[in-house]
């Protein structure tokens, strides 16, 4: 197996298909990031893309593909607006739009929508010429990517998506009765490689240890967080906590809480981490079970008010609720220098947030009203300045999803000045706090 460290996607992706014996492969995902060196690089290993419903795409690395490339959005959202503007700098690219659907990033999209994502995929594809696999197991891990392979005939690579509970599944028997589907996991590709990251953030991890500081979890104390995704700040609170608090992490998503276990497991914390399913409007714990609980950016997606009430209800009277969420409400900043026309639209955050749930500094008054005392607010600004993440990625994505060929390309110039002179970064903020309850 070719050594993992070091390799950047592209190179695990290209491991991976050597290692299946594909000249050539079907591929699908969410998350343009995870595909776009390949795309950009090595765009003849690619016998048709499809990109279900991305919410941040950067058009210019699969200008090369063609009519190879199709595109599934939803019919309003991020999904529609993002995927119209790329269709208009793709020439022959395909788009369809599912009618009535919103497709937020955290959609279950595939399971939402199964018949009219798996029919559009097949037939897209079907048209496309792939290899079949051979040589190689029906599931393994290459390059730090563990696969799965499902059904025969053409190779169908799916990566997966940031945070749909279902991720491909509802879908995969009808497509391996056309193709050989091969899921593909691992803590490199989609939402778990964005969560990584983004908790390898110095100043992200510092508003973690901020919040933990502040809910100052007594020796023996319980504590839980509530929609954990890839476990990252879990592992962190073990090494800092050592035996001394039992952790319990609970997700919606059995997906990422898959993915969870085995980084816990890695990092020798196997069995100080208790992982769970559990939604964040319903959680299934007894009244007064913990000493702190905590919910960090999953309020946005969710009835926000019910979650707080629910984190009230499991802690212990005089125990902590914290809770950290986007702001859509505060400007994001990026150390570039660009025209004040295009500065004003990359400071504005993506606008994704559900009906009932919090993205903005209700947040405070939202947890006074659920009864929470002695409340402790500090909206944090946390900064990314590593490019090549996946976390930086998938926010530069959001910023090329809005410019044209020519702004792209004044934007890139600014950029790389600014990484030239050692200054490029980019900083967005959290609306954070923490309550007791009485």
């Amino acid at each position: 197996m070719p050594k993992a460290d070091g390799q950047n996607t592209t190179e695990r992706l290209l491991a991976l298909l050597d290692h299946l014996g594909l000249r050539t492969a079907h591929v699908a995902a969410q998350m343009p990031g995870d595909i776009a060196g390949l795309a950009a690089d090595h765009a003849g290993r690619i016998g048709g893309l499809v990109l279900c419903t991305p919410s941040r795409l950067d058009p210019a690395p699969f200008a090369g593909l063609g009519g190879r490339l199709l595109m599934i959005a939803g019919s309003e959202g991020l999904t529609h607006a993002v995927t119209a503007r790329a269709a208009e700098r793709l020439a022959g690219a395909a788009r369809e739009v599912l009618p009535d659907y919103a497709a937020p990033g955290w959609a279950d999209v595939v399971a939402d929508r199964t018949a009219a994502v798996a029919g559009w995929m097949t037939g897209f594809l079907g048209r496309r010429e792939a290899d079949e696999p051979h040589g190689a197991a029906r599931e393994g891990t290459v390059a730090g990517i563990t696969y799965r392979m499902t059904g025969s005939g053409p190779a169908l690579v799916l990566l997966p998506f940031f945070l749909a509970p279902s991720q491909w599944d509802p879908a995969i028997p009808a497509l391996a009765e056309r193709f050989t589907v091969i899921v593909l996991g691992g803590p490199h590709l989609g939402g778990v490689a964005a969560l990584e990251d983004r908790a390898k953030a110095p100043t992200y991890a510092a508003m973690f240890r901020t919040l933990i500081d502040v809910m100052d979890p007594q020796p023996g104390e319980a504590i839980l967080d509530v929609g954990c995704g890839a476990g990252s700040l879990d592992r962190m609170l073990a090494r800092r906590l050592g035996t001394a608090n039992p952790i319990t992490a609970v997700d919606a998503n059995p997906f990422l809480l898959r993915e969870a276990a085995a980084l816990a497991a890695a990092d020798g914390l196997d069995g100080r981490i208790r992982f769970g399913e559990g939604n964040a409007e319903a959680l299934p714990f007894p009244d007064a079970t913990f000493g702190c609980a905590f919910s960090i950016t999953v309020l946005e997606e969710c009835d926000a008010d019910r979650a707080i009430a629910e984190l009230m209800r499991v802690v212990k009277p005089g125990g902590r609720v914290g809770v950290i969420v986007r702001s859509i409400d505060l400007p994001q900043w990026w150390h570039v220098a660009v025209p004040e026309g295009l500065r004003a639209r990359i400071e504005t955050p993506p606008q994704s947030v559900s009906p009932a749930g919090v993205a903005d500094g209700s947040l405070y008054r939202r947890m006074r009203a659920q009864g929470l005392a002695d409340l402790v607010c500090f909206p944090s600004l946390v900064t990314l300045d590593h490019p090549q993440g996946p976390i930086w990625r998938y926010r530069e994505d959001h910023v090329l999803a809005q410019l044209d060929a020519a702004e792209t390309r004044i934007w890139q110039a600014a950029r790389d000045a600014a990484a030239a002179d050692g200054l490029l970064f980019m900083a967005h903020p959290m609306h954070c706090a923490v309550g007791v309850r009485p």
